[in-house]
């Protein structure tokens, strides 16, 4: 048997209501692994194993650990939007003398498609430096944009779940107080998370799936203008009296004034203006069919941190998730992500794979 080597765990980019679960995972799993020693936090992710800011998690009680399974967001052992370029050589040359210094022979990466990226960037450069690494991908987005449109990599990722429930339940809410305050206000505009991919504000009809709510939801996959939402705002409201629109943050309806994280993201967030602000002045300047004005409420990062709406399911795939990664690490299986793939039939189960 080899000599058991340590395990730094890092995150990445926005948090998750279950993301402390699937580092819960890992922990609780690598104390199992003989070939696994101690387990190490980079706190505020790659940005905490560059300044040798390393947490030592194994050193924590069980209980202290099961906690993370309650706590929100990614204050535990914090997270960062700090990338890791190709031609960055003294940030790859410091994380690999720091894992050298600390006896370090696994990397796990809890975050989307650029966390994966880095993750094996820098495991490939350790092996190209002589040090044995090996380096895992821990899946983690709200958005649900990891992997592939067919959903044949991996068919959902933590966090979504759970954020599909706060939306579903934050449209129900809306709708009794849009049905109270129509008189004045009979449009309300809520905007969801998301970017340019569209599965946060779709779970918006989770609240209304037999369609009797006035709800209508714009993604931004599909191109629309402030003249067709005029359009058919104006028919919602001839039919029903209110309407309650919801979109995608990045459904592109003109210049926000973009604000770009170090990523290269739109931080639509930190932008000078909204989907829902241009979407609500575009109504109002248009003139709606019935009297009142639109309104609009935009929910902030309480979407991706919310436990109250944290889904059982969610919290217990990302937790088992965890406890795969630790397991490809010990196995050597470099160049993974631990994966959840849906299984056929009619009643919903699936399985951990890479």
């Amino acid at each position: 048997m080899s000599t058991p080597r340590n395990l730094v765990v890092a995150q990445s980019g926005g948090p998750s209501p279950v993301i402390n679960n699937t580092l819960r995972g890992i922990v609780e799993m690598a104390r199992e692994l003989p070939e696994i020693d101690t387990v190490y936090g980079g706190w505020h992710g790659i940005e905490g194993v560059l300044k040798e800011e390393l947490i030592n998690l194994s050193d924590q009680s069980p209980e202290e650990i099961a906690l993370l399974r309650t706590s929100p967001a990614a204050g535990s052992i914090g997270t960062c939007r700090y990338k890791l370029k190709s031609h960055q050589n003294e940030d790859f040359d410091r994380i690999i003398d720091i894992f050298k210094a600390h006896n370090v022979g696994y990397f796990i990466y809890i975050g989307g498609n650029d966390s994966m990226d880095t993750a094996n960037k820098v495991a490939k450069l350790g092996q190209e430096r002589g040090l044995d690494l090996v380096g895992i991908g821990g899946p983690k987005t709200i958005d649900n944009d990891v992997g592939d449109s067919e959903f044949q990599l991996i068919d959902h990722t933590p966090g979504y779940a759970s954020t599909a429930r706060y939306w579903a339940h934050m449209v129900q809410l809306a709708n009794e107080e849009n049905r109270g305050s129509s008189p004045a206000d009979p449009v309300l505009v809520l905007q969801a998370m998301g970017r340019r991919i569209g599965f946060i504000p779709a779970a918006a009809r989770l609240a209304d799936p037999n369609r009797e709510m006035p709800l209508q939801i714009y993604l931004a996959e599909r191109p629309t203008s402030l003249e067709e939402i005029h359009e058919n705002v104006n028919k919602q409201l001839k039919q029903d009296g209110r309407c309650i629109v919801v979109v995608s943050e990045g459904l592109n309806l003109g210049d926000i004034g973009e604000v770009k994280d170090s990523f290269g993201h739109v931080s639509f967030s930190a932008s000078k203006m909204t989907a829902a602000q241009l979407v609500v002045n575009g109504l109002n300047e248009r003139g709606l069919a019935v009297k009142g004005a639109a309104r609009y409420n935009i929910p902030g990062t309480d979407q991706r941190h919310n436990m109250v709406y944290a889904s059982t399911v969610d919290l217990q795939e990302a937790y088992v998730l965890g406890q795969k990664a630790a397991q490809l690490a010990a196995n050597h299986e470099s160049g993974f992500m631990s994966t959840i793939l849906r299984e056929p039939g009619p009643l919903y189960s699936v399985r951990y794979d890479k």
